[in-house]
């Protein structure tokens, strides 16, 4: 018996979604759960697998998009032929139907809108909104990306031979009210009440799409705003509250400090928890060993916890590329350095693999080297996860940025004294600091966060773990 393939619904919100690419052709035998299609929703990519094991049959084509819940596919067994009405999926641009005869009893679905007339071009949601916060066409980008998709990259890299074209709307007329809207365009057009007939119609999609809207409110308050200045002196960004003492200029690395951080806060969904660990055993070690000679700082301590914690959540040590999320087979952990004028993370390479003197050693040697403007690109290259520490500035716990391509980054806040009351009713201390995990949701939920967080926690609770084999 047939099994229906449905457009699926991944969230409350979720109306529609579009077909990006058949991940096995029309009539391969899959299995279930296996893998037979993307989609992409006004919010993200995704995967779909095959809710039975079957032939396949595709009645969607790349670039269509479908409501949820309509039927895009069906799973046929051995021998079987398509159901009535199950004929392949064609776009609203293909020929007429067929001779009556085997013309199907009941119509087959048929996709809200097809993206593209010559074939849809695959592009990444995160190029999606750079294009269109920048306003360029991506018509007119070179992909770069796997099977020529369109990645983030090759929006920032385009450079227009008329700079004064880049919005879609001088490429696409607008005043088409009769144009398809996706249903966020829709709602957030309703929301801003902004009427539809005068958004460009996007040139790839073909349809009046949520980016879209953005632009032309953009475009109109921009143009509110020219005709506001004088032309003697345009109007600055935010006006001057007082005359200041001295300008900063946003070049250099508090330049690359800005534009890095603002890309990380805007393209991943960041996410802090902080979770309190005991460093009473820390403590002790670090005296033991400073009795004997040199011991390795807090921080130190911390980074090897965290170094062990990756290897045991691989998910963590992670980034987010064109074709998902790539899972990293080796631990580098960077540590933030303050410099004068800014901070740079250099990177302790093989950091999992390290016992507490040999990372006390490299952590010593990255920072001097930092503070000497001596780092090499060696240096600073392939870090997996970041630590930035602000304990000794008095801080307790703090929202760390991700440094971009990271999944997370571990605020170290300061060691401090705490009063606990033992079984016994009697008063005692602790030493305590607290941990503060930003993560990307994109990469991982609030449970696995926690999780591990919690087990840097646990190793720092038994420091003699710290100097044994990772795992």
């Amino acid at each position: 018996m047939a099994t229906d393939v449905p457009m699926p619904k991944l969230g409350l919100t979720m109306e529609e979604a579009t077909i990006l690419e058949w991940l096995v052709p029309d009539g391969a035998e899959v299995a279930v759960d296996q893998p037979i299609l993307s989609i992409e929703t006004d919010k993200t990519e995704t995967e779909v697998g095959a809710p039975a094991a079957g032939r396949l049959h595709q009645l969607g084509q790349p670039g269509d998009v479908f409501a949820c819940g309509t039927r895009i596919a069906v799973l046929l067994a051995a021998g079987e032929a398509p159901p009535v009405g199950a004929a392949p999926g064609s776009t609203p641009a293909s020929s007429g139907p067929p001779a009556a005869v085997d013309r199907p009893a009941t119509p087959s679905p048929a996709p809200i809108a097809t993206v593209g007339t010559e074939g849809r071009r695959p592009v990444s949601p995160n190029a999606r909104r750079v294009a269109a916060e920048r306003g360029v066409p991506l018509s007119a980008v070179r992909g770069t990306g796997p099977g020529g998709r369109v990645v983030s990259e090759d929006v920032e890299a385009y450079r227009p031979a008329d700079p004064s074209v880049t919005r879609p709307s001088a490429l696409v007329p607008p005043g088409n009210a009769a144009a398809v809207a996706s249903v966020a365009a829709r709602q957030l057009a309703d929301l801003l009440g902004i009427d539809l007939s005068v958004v460009p119609v996007d040139p790839i999609e073909r349809r009046v799409t949520r980016d879209g809207v953005v632009l032309h409110v953009r475009d109109r308050l921009a143009a509110a705003s020219r005709n506001l200045a004088t032309p003697a002196a345009p109007t600055p960004s935010a006006p001057l509250l007082q005359q200041p003492t001295e300008v900063v200029k946003l070049t250099g690395m508090r330049g690359t400090i800005a534009r890095r951080m603002t890309a990380s806060l805007r393209e991943m969904a960041q996410l802090t928890l902080t979770m309190d660990a005991d460093l009473t055993a820390v403590v002790t070690d670090r005296a033991e060993r400073r009795a004997g000679g040199a011991a390795p700082s807090i921080t130190d301590y911390v980074v090897a916890a965290t170094a062990r914690a990756l290897v045991r959540h691989p998910h963590v040590n992670a980034q987010v590329t064109a074709d998902g999320i790539a899972i990293l087979p080796d631990v580098h952990v960077g540590l933030a350095v303050a410099v004068p004028g800014g901070l740079v993370v250099p990177v302790v390479r093989d950091t999992a693999h390290l016992d507490l003197v040999d990372l006390a050693v490299e952590t010593t040697r990255l920072a001097g080297a930092a503070r000497r403007g001596a780092l090499t690109p060696t240096d600073l290259e392939g870090g997996t996860f970041s630590v930035s520490a602000l304990g000794a500035f008095g801080v307790d716990a703090f929202t760390p940025v991700i440094n971009p391509p990271n999944a997370g980054i571990l605020g170290i806040g300061r060691l401090r004294d705490e009063l606990v009351l033992g079984p016994d009713g009697t008063v005692g201390t602790v030493k305590r600091l607290t941990l503060s995990l930003t993560w990307d949701h994109r990469v991982f939920d609030g449970v696995p966060a926690a999780e591990f967080a919690r087990t840097i926690v646990e190793l720092l609770a038994e420091p003699a773990r710290l100097d044994g084999p990772p795992g």
